[in-house]
């Protein structure tokens, strides 16, 4: 079970985060990353989530900030604010750590991290995934993954709003 102590600890910043993956990664471990802006957890993102950690040992998620979701989504959004979004991701098990960022993409993040396995979902093509040059520049793979059907969170909102 996860300790409200032990979830938060594993949301970091992005210094933290990727001294945390060099140690894991100097250990043998295969580090995989993904992102979004998991705004309302449902089933596809715990399907999603669990299916990219199984590729590896330990799973990195790169969170959007709510700044970052408003650009991205529209004034309306997030609907749940980024700390609580953080804490939710970070209560699943196979989730390692949870870093917050600000930009609209995670450029920066994957290029500091340079993970072993880069996920995102099936609905991208390899060549449009942002951070995919860096990964298989530095001998990493990137990943898609089936998405759960039937679960969006615009989708989820949408139907929500309209009852």
């Amino acid at each position: 079970m996860n300790h409200p102590k032990l979830i938060q600890q594993k949301i970091l910043s992005k210094l933290d985060a990727v001294s945390l993956v060099k140690l894991w990664q100097s250990e043998g471990q295969v580090v995989v990353f993904s992102n979004g802006c998991f705004d309302i957890i449902h089933p596809g993102h715990s399907d999603y989530l669990s299916r990219a950690a199984a590729l590896g040992n330990k799973l990195v998620l790169g969170l959007n900030s709510d700044d970052s979701v408003r650009r991205l989504k529209g004034e309306n959004r997030p609907i749940i604010p980024q700390e609580d979004r953080a804490r939710l991701l970070a209560s699943f098990q196979f989730v390692d750590i949870v870093v917050i960022f600000d930009e609209d993409t995670p450029a920066k993040l994957i290029d500091s991290i340079v993970p072993d396995v880069l996920v995102k979902g099936k609905d991208y093509e390899i060549e449009d995934i942002v951070g995919a040059s860096t990964v298989l520049q530095n001998g990493g793979r990137v990943e898609t993954i089936e998405l759960t059907h039937g679960f969006s969170t615009t989708e989820l909102i949408r139907k929500i709003k309209g009852l």
